[in-house]
């Protein structure tokens, strides 16, 4: 029976997720599976794997073959290497001393690595936020310049439009001045 470690669809439409799964290769994709041995979520940054590497280990060992992206995965988790240096180890080409220590020093080295990703992940995002609101500020500047400017602007009106209409009611006064002191006064009559 010929046994494979691929990934199992989960979740819902553009939204996927993924058990890692050990397999028989004609197992449907979503159907049964031998055991499984983690998950993969490609929709956080960066991705979100867990996985049991000593179970993936012992697969790899008994001979469990790999599809493009688990071998990825694995890679990416550092079984690909331990097994690599397992084979080291058993061919007695180094310690298993040695062995651990590379992968430590490898494990180290790429946790710091997903670290600076998250950092500047962050810090890409603290900027952006800034940088918004930064420009939203000056939006609002700029409107309430141009709503003073039309406050101003309605206020001159307002004034000329008063100014007219006190010209106008003294001109009508000066005109009714003259006429009522034109006109005869009227006798009353007893």
């Amino acid at each position: 029976m010929a046994v494979k470690i691929r990934l199992q669809r989960h979740g819902k439409k553009n939204f996927a997720f993924f058990h890692i799964v050990v397999a028989d290769t004609r197992a449907p994709r979503d159907g049964r599976y031998i055991e499984q041995l983690g998950t993969y979520n490609p929709n956080t940054n960066p991705a979100t794997i867990t996985l049991d590497s000593e179970k993936a280990l012992n697969w790899l060992k008994v001979g469990a073959q790999l599809t493009l992206v688990t071998r990825r995965l694995l890679s990416y988790e550092g079984v690909l290497l331990r097994f690599h240096l397992q084979k080291g180890v058993d061919k007695g080409a180094l310690t298993q001393e040695q062995a651990d220590q590379k992968w430590n020093a490898w494990k180290a080295q790429r946790d710091a690595k997903i670290e600076a990703k998250k950092a500047g992940i962050a810090q890409s995002k603290q900027t952006k936020a800034k940088a918004a609101l930064d420009a939203e500020k000056k939006i609002n500047a700029e409107r309430a310049e141009a709503l003073a400017k039309k406050a101003e602007e309605l206020a001159e009106k307002e004034r000329k439009a008063a100014e007219e209409a006190a010209a106008a009611k003294a001109a009508a006064e000066a005109a009714e001045a003259p006429a009522a002191e034109s006109a005869p006064e009227a006798k009353p009559e007893a």
